[in-house]
């Protein structure tokens, strides 16, 4: 099993060294690692440039910038991490080795989020545990599946804001996803920005606003505060 990770950026100067470092001995060992950046106005492609095997600049927009990654890539997995995340060092074979012998497709790490906030640690558990009981992750959590699940379900849907959830409940018709108990490190950056509760609160809000059938255009807009 072959990996490639894809990781979406846009302005990720900041962190992108942090995120990539950690996946160089993957590099060595074959992994495949795509950078999609969404028109970055900073040093994120220069920055990220001797750190993987691809840059590529398709029009911003996560969901497209994923999909675009995952059109060059070689890999028979797919793996695609945020460029404020980052992997357990032996990600590349907790994934080969979990999907080959739980017999899945899909899957998602367990999360830990980074910063000060007490509450940070309580927002994590809550959402490895829920994504446990409902089958459906998001993006924090490291989203990995074959290429041929990917093919199946036809990738990321072209929206603004859910695209991994959209993809996870098309996964899921195909197969309950593996949860590995291995913890991705992602930021908690935007909780602590905007304030945990609020963000908490905001996040729930959105969700629901989802699966009542809102539109994904507005709840972008709602997500940013526009």
């Amino acid at each position: 099993m072959r990996l490639s990770i894809v990781i979406p950026a846009l302005n990720e100067a900041d962190n992108i060294l942090a995120t990539l470092k950690p996946l160089q001995a993957m590099r060595t060992r074959g992994v495949e690692i795509i950078l999609a950046d969404g028109g970055s106005a900073d040093n994120t492609t220069k920055l990220a440039a001797p750190m993987v095997d691809h840059v590529i600049k398709p029009r911003k927009g996560r969901a497209g910038q994923m999909n675009a990654g995952a059109a060059i890539a070689t890999g028979d997995t797919l793996l695609f991490l945020h460029a404020d995340s980052i992997l357990p060092q032996d990600a590349d074979a907790l994934i080969a080795n979990g999907l080959q012998s739980a017999s899945r497709t899909w899957g998602r790490f367990d999360v830990t989020i980074k910063g000060q906030h007490f509450f940070l640690p309580v927002v994590a558990w809550f959402m490895n545990h829920r994504s446990r009981l409902t089958g459906v992750a998001t993006g924090d959590q490291g989203l990995f599946m074959t290429a041929d699940a990917f093919k199946v379900v036809g990738g990321f849907a072209d929206m603004p804001l859910m695209e991994d959830v959209a993809i996870c409940v098309a996964l899921k018709k195909n197969g309950a996803p593996l949860c590995l108990t291995q913890k991705i490190i992602t930021s908690g950056r935007r909780w602590e920005k905007h304030g945990v509760w609020r963000t908490i609160l905001l996040m729930w809000r959105i969700r629901l606003a989802y699966f009542f059938g809102a539109d994904p255009v507005a709840l972008h807009r709602a997500y940013h505060g526009k």
